[in-house]
C-alpha cells in the first residue's frame, strides 16, 4: 500500500479539519466529503522541485492569518511545511478581463492532483496567491470545486456580483461555472479542491495541468 510522506499527510488531515468547519453548503459539503473519502487512499508521490516565482514574495504576508480559528492556523502551519517542495506555475492562457499586472501578479501551486506532490486526476487539491490589487481572468473548467479562502478578497460566479467570503469563507463552483476573483490591498491566498469526476473538455490548468485554478 502507498503511504504518504508524514508532512504530506498531516497537510491533508488539517486540510479536512478546516473544509468541514467552514464548508457548509450542501453542494460543498458532499464535494469535499468525496473529495477527502478518496484522499484516504495514497497515491504517487513525487519529488518537489521547489521552484518559487517573484510573486511569493508575498507570501508570508499572505498567510499571517488574523483569526481566532485554530484550525485555519493549523492548516497554514502544515502548508508552510511542504511549501518549499511546491512548484509555484504562471496561468499562461487568459483574456482581457484580467488586470494588466496579472501576469507578474500571480502564481498556482498544485498539492495533489495532475504534476502536484501527488499525482493523480480523481481530486486536485491546490493554492492561488495573488499580490495585492491583481485581477484574475474569468476561467470555467468541468471539475466542480470548492474553495478555502485563507484572506481577505473578492470573487465572482458567473454574471453575479463581487463577493467578498472573508478569512474562512468557503463557496461552491458548480461545473463550467464562469468565475474569477481579485485581491484588494493585500495578497489574496485561497485553497481550492475540484472533485474531477468525469474527464475535462476544458482545464483549469493551461498548457501543463499544474499551471494553475
Amino acid at each position: 500500500m502507498t503511504r504518504r510522506s508524514e508532512a504530506l499527510q498531516l497537510f491533508v488531515d488539517t486540510a479536512f479539519v478546516a473544509y468541514d468547519q467552514f464548508a457548509q453548503a450542501p453542494e460543498s459539503r458532499r464535494s469535499i466529503l468525496q473529495i477527502f473519502e478518496a484522499l484516504e487512499t495514497a497515491g504517487e508521490e513525487r519529488p518537489g522541485l521547489g521552484t518559487r516565482l517573484p510573486v511569493c514574495d508575498h507570501l508570508d504576508r499572505a498567510l499571517a492569518v488574523e483569526t481566532k480559528q485554530n484550525s485555519l492556523h493549523r492548516v497554514v502551519d502544515r502548508f508552510k511545511e511542504i511549501e518549499p517542495l511546491l512548484e509555484w506555475r504562471r496561468r499562461s492562457n487568459y483574456d482581457g478581463s484580467a488586470s494588466a499586472n496579472f501576469v507578474d501578479s500571480h502564481a498556482n501551486a498544485m498539492i495533489i492532483g495532475p504534476g502536484g506532490l501527488e499525482e493523480r486526476r480523481d481530486v486536485w487539491l491546490g493554492v492561488t496567491l495573488l499580490a495585492p490589487n491583481v485581477r484574475y481572468p474569468d476561467h470555467d473548467h468541468a471539475p466542480e470545486e470548492v474553495y478555502l479562502v485563507l484572506s481577505d478578497g473578492e470573487f465572482r460566479q458567473g454574471e453575479g456580483a463581487w463577493f467578498s467570503p472573508g478569512i474562512g469563507g468557503s463557496f461552491y463552483n458548480p461545473p463550467e461555472i464562469k468565475h474569477a476573483m481579485h485581491s484588494l490591498d493585500a495578497p489574496l491566498f485561497a485553497f481550492w479542491a475540484l472533485l474531477a469526476e468525469r474527464p475535462a473538455r476544458t482545464r483549469p490548468f493551461s498548457d501543463q495541468t499544474t499551471q494553475g485554478n
